[in-house]
């Protein structure tokens, strides 16, 4: 482990790009963020959101200590652990060149270079790739032989080819080439299950066929957030007021709750109303926990019925707007969320892949060597609108032939995948769920136009379940581009229109067609149709689904049939 500051780091990179077992790079270092039981226990903001809490089986959350506050520290340790010197070529462990601390050849005086390939496995595995196994094809070379091992780039190229491994023990020299195949490492190393992000937790019994990656590259960690919209009653003061001192009041008869409360700092909350809330959620902590799917069941009921309280102290304020139906038809509703706060949390990683839609396996590596009662999250107060779709005219669109066919042949790219990957369920793309995806980013890129924030500090939450047809689009970012109100002031029904309008027809056309507006197999395992970076793809900070399940035609259909998209009526000049 590392034991003195190595680099700076930002909150959110430290829940959404940096966690626990990702490889933090520090200029020609490289190290691994080690997991939350080695953190130290006072570092670190408390975050409070009930519903999310109890849907990952946790008490509450804290932010990572960054933003170099004194003392608090998340701790690293050096991976990959085999290094090599640019000057003599040397390649081995750390520890043969010199001690954890350090990062030099004793032998040249030159700064060490940590290796640029690691292994890992689906399961969240990693470790070292195996130098020795692919070089030698498991040939030792016999008793008493030495080992000295080097790699050189010949020069000749940027290929692997030109990566070239020898050693003192004259075994024939090898390249890199081909390494990166799949099955590559099959024959030469099974995964051993090494959790270096664990000190001391040992190996799992796993037996996963590694895979070769470059250790910058983004599939070595993919992490698994979940999040939610603090909503009413929790967003209220008083339930705020509640979880902050619940250790305590949890355990109060009823006898004394009221008298307990009435010595309490309460602010603006009443005693009657603390003893009422403490009540509730005695009763509310002996139902079963909520899921991912419930979260959002209220959420959307929340943002349907709205609450225009303009009370500072509240986390969800969201009014509904007066929308004539000449002006935005195709919607019900149109609410300007002028406050919002959202809590994203980590509760697990896995690399070489994601984690498929669908998937019933859980691979997800773990976070601590033990249980704990909290999970690393960090909280983001923004303001954006929201849009309900006409149920009537969504379900009439939905209904017809041509938007089935568009959700047809997601669907079969999803047998697809999921016949590859050996999944045993498939994912049900329904066409409202292309539609709304795909119309979120569309106007998402449109808003980042009109209202003045980059695109990569939006993101959307798309309700799409049978009985949903919802779309929110807000600030997501947690530094000084977040919430300047430019989002919610969208939320005009006449400049709305004016926004949408655009959006539509600006989806109209991409510079990529008529390639991609004809494409029926695009994206990430092909489970796009008509959507490319020129059109509607968007960061990846943006989006929820990964970019995929998207189909610029719902919008505007194809160049054959432009009357079959939702909003072909917006085209017409």
């Amino acid at each position: 482990m590392a034991n003195k500051p190595v680099a700076m780091a930002r909150t959110t990179q430290l829940v959404s790009t940096y966690g626990v077992g990702a490889l933090f790079p520090v200029m020609d270092q490289s190290f691994m963020i080690l997991g939350i039981d080695e953190w130290r226990s006072e570092a670190g903001t408390r975050i409070e959101e009930k519903r999310l809490a109890r849907a990952l089986g946790v008490q509450y959350f804290k932010s990572p200590p960054a933003g170099g506050v004194k003392g608090y520290r998340v701790p690293v340790v050096r991976f990959p652990r085999w290094h090599y010197c640019p000057e003599c070529h040397r390649l081995d462990a750390l520890n043969k060149f010199c001690s954890w601390d350090e990062h030099v050849c004793h032998d040249c005086e030159r700064e060490l270079v940590p290796s640029r390939f690691v292994a890992c496995c689906p399961r969240g595995h990693i470790e070292d790739f195996p130098y020795f196994s692919w070089l030698h094809g498991g040939q030792g070379g016999g008793v008493g032989v030495t080992h000295k091992m080097r790699l050189r780039t010949s020069g000749s190229s940027s290929s692997l080819d030109a990566v070239v491994l020898s050693c003192s023990c004259g075994v024939q020299d090898t390249t890199m080439a081909n390494s990166f195949a799949p099955h590559a490492l099959e024959q030469v190393a099974k995964c051993r299950g090494q959790r270096p992000w664990l000190q001391g937790a040992g190996e799992e019994d796993c037996g996963e066929t590694l895979r070769t990656l470059q250790r910058g590259s983004s599939n070595v960690w993919f992490s698994s957030v979940k999040s939610a919209l603090s909503i009413p009653p929790w967003s209220d003061n008083v339930q705020r007021l509640v979880e902050r001192n619940w250790s305590v009041l949890k355990n109060l008869p009823d006898t004394v709750l009221s008298t307990v409360a009435a010595t309490m700092n309460l602010g603006e909350v009443t005693v009657k109303e603390l003893v009422d809330a403490v009540i509730a959620q005695r009763s509310d902590s002996a139902a079963p926990a909520q899921d991912q799917a419930d979260l959002r069941r209220d959420e959307y009921k929340a943002l349907s019925v709205g609450q225009p309280d303009p009370d500072k102290s509240k986390h969800f304020v969201v009014k509904p707007r007066q929308v004539p139906s000449e002006v935005l038809g195709e919607f019900s509703l149109l609410s300007e969320a002028s406050r919002l706060r959202e809590v994203r949390a980590v509760d697990g990683f896995v690399r070489v892949r994601p984690v498929a839609a669908g998937e019933q396996v859980d691979r997800r590596a773990r976070l601590s060597k033990s249980k704990l009662d909290w999970l690393p999250a960090m909280e983001v107060l923004g303001e954006g609108v929201f849009l309900r779709f006409d149920e009537g005219r969504l379900q009439a669109w939905e209904s017809t032939a041509f938007a089935r066919s568009r959700a047809e042949l997601v669907k079969k790219a999803e047998e697809l995948r999921s016949a590859a990957l050996n999944l045993t369920v498939v994912t049900d793309v329904k066409p409202r769920e292309l539609l709304l995806h795909t119309f979120a980013h569309a106007l998402l890129n449109e808003l980042s136009l009109d209202a003045g924030y980059p695109v990569a500090s939006l993101r959307e939450r798309v309700y799409s379940e049978d009985d949903e047809c919802g779309v929110l689009l807000y600030t997501a970012s947690s530094d000084s581009a977040g919430s300047l109100g430019g989002l919610a002031a969208q939320s005009d029904p006449y400049r709305m229109e004016e926004v949408l309008t655009a959006a539509v027809r600006r989806a109209a056309w991409c510079s990529s067609d008529p390639v991609c507006v004809e494409a029926t197999s695009t994206g990430v395992d092909g489970l796009n149709l008509a959507a490319c970076h020129a059109c509607v793809l968007l960061p990846e900070t943006s989006c929820e689904n990964q970019n995929v399940h998207l189909d610029r035609a719902t919008l505007v259909g194809l160049p054959t049939s432009p009357s079959e998209g939702f909003f072909a009526s917006r085209l017409v000049l």
